[in-house]
């Protein structure tokens, strides 16, 4: 049963990491992007770009906030709970997510690398003054739209906005260098530079295992591969390593 060699696999690994995309919040009722019902088959992608919230940042925030409260309503998923457990039996030595909707932390992940950074807050792009996202979305409730802090300047989120850099890239690197195993969910494994994670541990050596419900280009080099839906999966990986260790 192929449950039973993830297991196997998660537990005589010596440094597992999780590598988590839009799918394992799908069940949480977060959109994916790319997916038959992703976010970008019914919004135009150039919404989420800096060039976009450069030119046009009142409707760039009309968008994003119908994002945001989508994202603050979300709670986690049978997936998420399951990696926090992973997490705290000591197999998953850290999260490097692609997802903004913090819902790795709000289940109780403590090792978490955010690479397009956190929706759960903003910032003010002329004096950079943070500001926590409940607080912007009352903003724009109210009719300030775009937001603007008290210097003026525009807020916008703290995430990577298309045509920006991904962030900690160079810090998931490293951590993907020196670890002999990633478990990859819910990821279509597409976005560059996110996707040399999983490549970089097979690189060096180590095993890959893709949750996934639909085919990724790096099927061909994954070890093992799952396709039911990851909070399917996941719980039926936590319960075979608890048994293992048990027994």
């Amino acid at each position: 049963m192929i449950y039973e060699k993830v297991a196997e696999e998660l537990i005589s690994s010596s440094y597992t990491i999780a590598f988590t995309g839009a799918g394992i919040s799908t069940a949480s009722g977060i959109p994916d992007f790319r997916g038959p019902q992703g976010l970008w088959k019914k919004y135009s992608p150039e919404l989420a770009s800096i060039e976009y919230f450069e030119k046009d940042p009142k409707n760039f925030w009309g968008f994003y906030s119908l994002r945001m409260r989508g994202l603050f309503e979300a709670q986690p998923n049978k997936a998420h709970y399951s990696l926090a457990e992973l997490e705290k039996m000591g197999i998953i030595k850290v999260i490097i997510t692609q997802n903004i909707d913090g819902l790795h932390q709000k289940a109780g992940s403590k090792n978490v690398i955010e690479l397009h950074g956190t929706m759960r807050r903003s910032y003010c792009v002329l004096c950079l003054r943070t500001y926590d996202s409940l607080n912007v979305l009352s903003m724009i409730e109210k009719g300030n739209l775009p937001p603007r802090c008290d210097c003026g300047g525009i807020i916008r989120p703290d995430v990577v906005l298309f045509g920006e850099p991904v962030k900690n890239i160079y810090e998931a690197l490293s951590i993907a260098y020196e670890s002999d195993l990633v478990i990859s969910i819910g990821s279509s494994l597409t976005v560059y530079p996110a996707n040399l994670i999983p490549q970089t541990v097979k690189e060096r050596g180590g095993k890959l295992i893709i949750l996934n419900m639909e085919e990724t280009p790096l099927d061909s080099i994954a070890d093992y591969i799952v396709r039911e839906p990851v909070e399917i999966s996941l719980p039926k990986i936590v319960e075979n390593v608890r048994q293992k260790i048990l027994s």
